[in-house]
C-alpha cells in the first residue's frame, strides 16, 4: 500500500505540559487527533480539583484557538488522585469536565513525588468507590517503587494491586497505562471487559538495549522503562491483534533538551511529531496495516463510550527525515528516516 486513510486518532495519554511548552507541543497532536487525554501531573500547578480542571482546559483551548486553521480537537480532562482526594472532589471535578482520574504511585515517574502511597487505604477506597458510582474511569501508571525492586520489575510487581482493585470494584473501568511487559499484556487479556490497557509507539520500538545498551540514550529514557525482546514482541502482538482491550495512548512526554541531556535526565519520550507515521511503519512491518485504525481511532472510543471522531487523515508512503530538534525538544527518532508521512 502506498496510501492509507485513517479516522482522526484518539490519543488516550498525552502530556501537553503548561506555559510555553504547551504552545510548542499541542499543535502536533491536534494536527491528526480528534481527541487527546490530558494528563494531570503538571507543574507548578497539578490538576487536583474542579477549579484546576477548568483552568487547564482554558489554557489548552487558548492555544488551540490561536492556531491558524484551527484543527478539530477536543482535550479530554483528568484529575490526579492522591491520598487526600475525596469523593466530593471527584464529583466536583466531573462537573468541571473531568472524564477520568489518574493515579501515579509515589516516586515512579515524572512529577510523582506526591503520588499515591496506599492503594488499599480506607480514604482512597472511598474515592475509588465514588469513581465507580459516578462512572469516571481510573487510569493508573502501573508501577510500584518498592525496596529491592529493580526498575525493570516495577510493572510486574504492581499487577497484584491491579487485580485486587478489579475484584473490589467490579464495575469501575480501569486502564493500565503504557503497558511494557508480556506479563502485563497477559494479565489484561484475562481481566473483564472493564479493564483495558494503552500501548505507546515507543514501547513498540524500544528495548532496554536502546536505552543503555550502547551508551546512555536520554531521549529513549521513559517510565516504564522499555524491557526485553519478548516483552516488545508481546506488545506488538497485542497492538496489532484486533483485541479491543488494547488501544493507543502515546504517553508523548516532551522535556526541553537541557532537561534530558544532563546528570539526572527527565524521563519521557516525545512522539507527538511522528506518531501516526511511526505507527503505520510498525503495523505495516507486522503485516497488519489494515488493523491500525482500530487501534488508533476505534477501540479507545469504544472503551470510554465516546462517539467515533469525524474527519480523517491520510498517510503516504514517502520517506522523510525526522528533524534533530523541534524548537526546545528533541523528538523520538530524531535524525532518522521514516517511511510514512502525513499527506
Amino acid at each position: 500500500m502506498e496510501r492509507v486513510t485513517l479516522r482522526r486518532l484518539d490519543d488516550m495519554h498525552c502530556h501537553f505540559r503548561t506555559g510555553p511548552l504547551l504552545t510548542e507541543v499541542l499543535p502536533f497532536t491536534a494536527q491528526y487527533a480528534g481527541r487527546g487525554i490530558a494528563m494531570p501531573n503538571t507543574r507548578p500547578r497539578a490538576i487536583l480539583t474542579g477549579k484546576d480542571v477548568a483552568w487547564y482546559h482554558d489554557g489548552i483551548m487558548r492555544v488551540l484557538d490561536g492556531l491558524l486553521n484551527r484543527p478539530t480537537f477536543e482535550p479530554l480532562m483528568t484529575i490526579e488522585i492522591r491520598d487526600n482526594t475525596t469523593p466530593e472532589m471527584i464529583v466536583e471535578a466531573q462537573n468541571a469536565g473531568a472524564m477520568a482520574g489518574k493515579v501515579y504511585p509515589l516516586g515512579v515517574t515524572t512529577n510523582s513525588n506526591e503520588g499515591l502511597h496506599n492503594f488499599s487505604g480506607r480514604r482512597v477506597s472511598r474515592t475509588f468507590q465514588a469513581m465507580q458510582d459516578v462512572g469516571i474511569p481510573l487510569l493508573i501508571h502501573g508501577e510500584l517503587d518498592q525496596e529491592r525492586t529493580l526498575v525493570t520489575q516495577r510493572e510486574e510487581v504492581f499487577l497484584p494491586t491491579l487485580l485486587r482493585l478489579a475484584c473490589k470494584f467490579p464495575n469501575l473501568k480501569i486502564v493500565l497505562e503504557h503497558v511494557s511487559t508480556k506479563v502485563a499484556v497477559e494479565t489484561i487479556k484475562q481481566c473483564g471487559e472493564n479493564i483495558a490497557a494503552t500501548i505507546t509507539a515507543h514501547h513498540l520500538c524500544l528495548t532496554l538495549n536502546d536505552v543503555i545498551g550502547d551508551g546512555i540514550k536520554p531521549h529513549h529514557a521513559c517510565m516504564p522503562i522499555p524491557k526485553g525482546f519478548a516483552d516488545r514482541d508481546a506488545l506488538i502482538e497485542a497492538a496489532t491483534s484486533g483485541n479491543p482491550k488494547f488501544f493507543l495512548g502515546s504517553d508523548t512526554a516532551p522535556h526541553p533538551k537541557e532537561r534530558k541531556e544532563c546528570a539526572r535526565g527527565a524521563c519521557g519520550v516525545y512522539t507527538a511529531p511522528v506518531l501516526p507515521q511511526l505507527l503505520a511503519e510498525i503495523f505495516e512491518k507486522a503485516g497488519h496495516l489494515d488493523r491500525l485504525e482500530n487501534f488508533t481511532s476505534r477501540f479507545g472510543a469504544m472503551f470510554y463510550g465516546l462517539p467515533l471522531n469525524e474527519g480523517s487523515i491520510t498517510l503516504t508512503k514517502k520517506e522523510w527525515m525526522v528533524p534533530n530538534q523541534i524548537k526546545s525538544v528533541v523528538p523520538f527518532r530524531a535524525g532518522t528516516k521514516l517511511q510514512w508521512q502525513l499527506a
